[in-house]
């Protein structure tokens, strides 16, 4: 496995639970807010040897409860079971953080019982998804079987929108609260600028605003909080 970062320790990234992150280049969209724009290639050399990684959690058992994988998009990589399988066996709990256009993975790593949480991006409305994730044309049915998928209660998860006023209003939300009803756990996430986001001029909600949006989702859903303010 090509690893492209690892942070070692989080109390945010694995909710309620202390854990390293592991990062891992490529995805298939261009979102033009990526925080992670420098992970997009997964050609990009790797910052830390497979073993390396595995040495350093051989000397956390104990210490952290869990690994959270996130990228990139890690269910590009066609070895990702192997690599959990791994983890798992050394007593840690997963989480997996996905863009959700690879359901028949995502369900296959469920169905071994090899992830413990899944946060999934839902990045705007059907109307508007194509345009956020910065490929055009994108057929949606791959999002929509991951949704689905999820709101099964096959495995403990979340959904969640990173927000910008360029790209989601009201109407953003209120079909975004129609597609997830039912949903355990809906986080608005407020957008914020880095060197590594590929478009300048992007911009955030202030929290006030965000909270109208809030407001749209709640009924429909069972959790729905902000973060990021």
């Amino acid at each position: 496995m090509k690893i492209h970062g690892l942070q070692k320790m989080t109390l945010l990234d694995f909710p309620g639970k202390v854990a390293c992150t592991v990062f891992l280049g490529g995805c298939e969209f261009r979102c033009p807010f990526c925080h992670n724009s420098d992970l997009l290639d997964p050609q990009a050399p790797a910052t830390i040897e497979e073993n390396e990684f595995f040495r350093f959690l051989g000397g956390r058992v104990g210490l952290l409860d869990g690994v959270a994988i996130t990228g990139g998009e890690p269910l590009l990589r066609t070895d990702i079971a192997d690599f959990i399988r791994r983890i798992r066996e050394m007593g840690f709990l997963v989480k997996l953080d996905t863009n959700g256009d690879h359901p028949d993975r995502l369900k296959a790593l469920v169905a071994e019982g090899l992830i413990d949480y899944v946060a999934m991006d839902i990045k705007n409305s059907h109307a508007r998804y194509a345009e956020t994730i910065g490929v055009p044309g994108y057929d949606i049915s791959k999002i929509e079987e991951s949704v689905r998928f999820l709101l099964t209660d096959a495995v403990d998860y979340e959904f969640r929108t990173t927000v910008l006023r360029q790209f989601h209003d009201e109407d953003s939300f209120k079909d975004i609260a129609d597609w997830i009803k039912g949903a355990k756990r809906y986080y608005l996430q407020g957008f914020v600028d880095r060197e590594t986001v590929p478009f300048a001029g992007l911009s955030a909600y202030d929290e006030e605003e965000m909270k109208v949006f809030k407001n749209i989702v709640e009924p429909s859903v069972n959790q729905v909080e902000i973060r990021g303010y």
